[in-house]
């Protein structure tokens, strides 16, 4: 049975930085295409970065690019979002799945929380 666990998320101001992370049990992130997704108020849940099989990045929203970096640790099979510079357009939760997504593996998800 696959489990995956974000965590990291928070309150910051506008400018500051977060690093989420997603464990994932059941599966193996190196041989798995991951992505971010977030969901923010009012709004339908959109993708946000995914990372290839082996760790090679595929894909950035125009949005977060140069500001939000998706890697991957194997060792813990566990994949993160740095976040840097954050917005207040930012604020929404943030899950990981695999992509394209698998509607059993949605988890609880994180909250990030920008203030201007």
């Amino acid at each position: 049975q696959v489990h995956l666990v974000e965590s990291g998320g928070g309150a910051v101001r506008a400018g500051g930085s977060l690093r989420l992370s997603c464990a994932a049990s059941g599966l193996t992130v190196r041989t798995s295409a991951m992505a971010w997704f977030r969901q923010a108020p009012g709004k339908e849940r959109a993708l946000v970065a995914r990372i290839g099989l082996s760790g090679f990045v595929s894909y950035y929203v125009d949005s977060v690019k140069g500001r939000f970096t998706i890697s991957s640790d194997n060792l813990k099979n566990t994949i993160y979002l740095q976040m840097n510079a954050l917005k207040p357009e930012d604020t929404a939760v943030y899950y990981c799945n695999k992509d394209p997504p698998s509607i059993n593996y949605w988890g609880q998800g994180t909250l990030v929380s920008v203030s201007p």
